[in-house]
């Protein structure tokens, strides 16, 4: 990352877009007051120059991490799980809490020349507030009982049966959400052309469709891991259910 102190903040934010969530979180306005060098905006923000510069560089390296692919189909599911929570979950969460404020203050500036953006901010409130319960519900309730049954067949220990019946009960249920959560992205996807800022954009608003388009693109591969792999997976070990399989003439393994 080449940053220099001399440059804009602005100049910044548009070259690596990791340094916008730096900016927001010290509170360094990189869109109206965007034309001050990074030297004027950390002595204005009162934030010591080689602090905000490892933030930056820390933000860049973060943002180039190529995690290693693992088979999620052979992995332990504990360790899918960790995964979803350590990555998409924590992603999806801190990217909330991010794109509120700046879907609010973009709508109060620009939601008078584009009224789409009112359906887009509709949208994503309402798929902010299902994803959190959503998340709150897999992480108290449905991951710790596949946690906890995975390890019972792994060391041939009765599994204690869910409060819940099947697993399959708060997997459909779990799945249903997904869907509802694609129909709210479709619906901010159609209403915001595609995520394609106006000519008018100002980088807040090219920095919120940017973003909006990589929680799009981060949540496919959250559902697509969950509805694919790890569901799939604990259904299928759930005492009872390989059995009635092989009694059909299945052959396929339970993990």
């Amino acid at each position: 990352m080449s940053v220099t102190t001399e440059k804009t903040v602005r100049e910044l934010a548009l070259e690596f877009p990791s340094a916008t969530r730096v900016f927001e979180k010290l509170g360094i306005d990189y869109c109206c007051g965007g034309s001050k060098s990074l030297e004027d905006a950390c002595r204005k923000a009162n934030f010591p120059m080689d602090q905000v510069l490892d933030s930056l560089e820390m933000a860049e390296q973060a943002s180039r991490v190529d995690q290693k692919e693992r088979d999620w189909q052979v992995e332990p599911l504990a360790d899918v799980i960790a995964h979803i929570n350590r990555t998409h979950h924590k992603y999806t969460r801190e990217e909330i809490a991010r794109l509120r404020p700046l879907l609010d203050k973009v709508y109060s500036v620009h939601s008078k020349n584009h009224p789409e953006l009112q359906q887009v901010r509709a949208s994503f409130q309402g798929v902010a507030q299902e994803l959190t319960t959503h998340m709150m519900k897999e992480e108290m309730v449905l991951f710790p009982y596949i946690v906890r049954m995975e390890e019972s067949v792994i060391q041939r220990e009765p599994v204690v049966p869910p409060p819940f019946g099947s697993v399959q009960n708060p997997v459909s249920m779990m799945m249903h959400e997904h869907d509802s959560a694609g129909e709210a992205l479709r619906a901010m996807r159609q209403a915001s052309a595609g995520y394609a800022p106006p000519g008018d954009a100002c980088i807040s608003y090219q920095t919120l469709y940017k973003a909006l388009a990589d929680f799009e693109a981060d949540l496919h591969q959250h559902i697509l891991l969950e509805n694919n792999i790890l569901f799939p997976r604990a259904i299928e070990m759930e005492p009872g259910h390989g059995e009635e399989r092989r009694e059909n003439g299945c052959a396929c393994n339970t993990h």
